[in-house]
């Protein structure tokens, strides 16, 4: 159950963050189509 609980709360971040990264992109639901976006996107 810890890694469970470690995998939601790593998945809950990750959308926030890209929630508000998105905002000014392309509204609060986008999320790019490749993880290599997805990295960048995490670096900003």
């Amino acid at each position: 159950m810890k890694s469970f609980s470690r995998t939601a709360g790593f998945m809950l971040m990750l959308l926030l963050v890209l929630t508000n990264s998105g905002c000014g992109q392309k509204g609060p639901l986008y999320l790019p189509d490749k993880p290599e976006k997805i990295e960048q996107h995490g670096r900003i």
